[in-house]
């Protein structure tokens, strides 16, 4: 069962907390992190990505970074930009995104519930992008991103969530991209208590967006164990921050694909060839997003088109959690014998598109530096929790989380 634990908690001052919380780490490359905090000295990208501190000789990696970080850090908890609240808490986190909100429980996860299965991953994660979020964890001493963690819909949480929210809270703030950020305190020991014992009855809670951030503080939690052979389990480093949603607030875009080339084939051949797994119909002039499992859009030439999986395929992956999912029918039976895309994580020849983006985006990327562009209909919630669930995993780039929790508004110190 899971252990949901509330914590001692580093936040910003409310007179800041704006101009502090800022988008997740990894959205940026370090030129565009550079550029970001230009004007921005309270940004927590400013921590989160101390490399911006550094002229550009300056490794990214350099031991250097992370100290200035850490430097950083402990410089703005000592000059009142952060405050540190009294005892265990746990918060409520709202994020409102085109008047749609999502609202989840911030809280410490047990590393062990990570270890031993009890929060459920859909991802495999790559040692070398962990490296850098486990020094950046150790040498702060601290969690600074949360973890974006689902759970199945719960009422008693549900109900707490409503009377909490009938409280003034401690920051209400838009961002520059015009997320709503509401965040409130639960401090009543009763609640509190509650909450924890609520959560010690859910069997399973599932990682929907950070697996390498969650891999990583449970490495540094593990690193910390092995330093310190007397620790009782109660100590900080064997928790990590994360935001738990209910499953019926969250909301996956489609992450759609663009392709460089037709692996040799004219657009007739290329339509043909594909032709024999899809229905292949013209979509009209307007861009076309896919609006039932199984279907897709397809742009090349300056037109849109209709794909819909053909019934032999669709019954041929029918009960497989894995090989049912859009982005696997795709990978299947269009990119991969078709276009010759055979490990999409490494190939160059197709890149990825977050939905945020738009279809315009897909749109000029073909006329840009690719050929076709696909539109996807988006993951559901159920089917990551059912790869999770079978101890399988997806395909890479299957899911696209919006909107982005915030790193610097929360920080849980180890």
């Amino acid at each position: 069962m899971a252990d949901v634990r509330p914590f001692v908690c580093v936040r910003p001052a409310a007179a800041v907390a704006s101009q502090v919380a800022a988008l997740p780490y990894d959205v940026y490359s370090r030129k565009e992190a550079c550029e970001a905090v230009k004007g921005h000295p309270l940004s927590f990208l400013n921590i989160d990505r101390a490399e911006t501190q550094f002229a550009d000789d300056v490794d990214t990696y350099d031991p250097r970074v992370y100290a200035k970080a850490k430097e950083m850090l402990e410089a703005e908890i000592a000059d009142g930009t952060f405050v540190t609240d009294e005892g265990e808490n746990y918060y409520l986190y709202r994020l409102t995104m085109n008047g749609r909100s999502q609202t989840g429980i911030v809280a410490c996860c047990s590393i062990d519930d990570y270890v031993n299965g009890v929060i459920k991953k859909h991802e495999n994660t790559r040692e070398e992008k962990e490296l850098d979020r486990i020094r950046h964890v150790d040498i702060t001493g601290a969690h600074t991103g949360p973890i974006f963690l689902a759970y199945r819909r719960n009422e008693t949480l549900a109900r707490i969530m409503v009377d909490v929210m009938t409280e003034a809270p401690l920051y209400d703030f838009v961002s520059e991209d015009g997320i709503g950020h509401t965040v409130w305190k639960i401090g009543g020991r009763e609640t509190v208590g509650e909450i924890r014992e609520t959560f010690r009855k859910v069997p399973n809670t599932y990682i929907a967006d950070g697996h390498h951030r969650a891999a990583s503080a449970v490495k540094v939690g593990l690193k910390r164990r092995a330093e310190n052979p007397g620790y009782t389990g109660q100590e900080a480093f064997n928790y990590f921050l994360a935001v738990l949603f209910p499953e019926d607030q969250l909301m996956i875009m489609p992450y759609n694909r663009v392709v460089k080339d037709l692996n040799g084939m004219t657009e007739g051949e290329f339509l043909a060839a594909i032709s024999e797994k899809f229905r292949v119909e013209p979509a009209g002039g307007a861009a076309y997003a896919p609006t039932a499992k199984g279907t897709f859009g397809m742009y090349l030439g300056g037109r849109w088109y209709k794909l819909a999986a053909k019934p032999e395929v669709t019954a041929a992956v029918s009960g497989d959690p894995v090989r049912s999912l859009d982005v696997s029918v795709l990978q299947d039976y269009l990119l991969g014998p078709v276009l010759g895309i055979g490990d999409p994580r490494l190939d160059k020849r197709i890149d990825f598109i977050g939905g945020i983006r738009g279809l315009g985006e897909l749109e000029r990327r073909v006329s840009e530096d690719m050929t076709v562009a696909f539109s996807m209909y988006p993951t559901s919630i159920a089917e990551l929790f059912a790869v999770a669930d079978a101890g399988l995993l997806m395909p890479p780039k299957s899911t696209w989380f919006e909107p982005k929790l915030r790193s610097g508004i929360f920080i849980h110190r180890i």
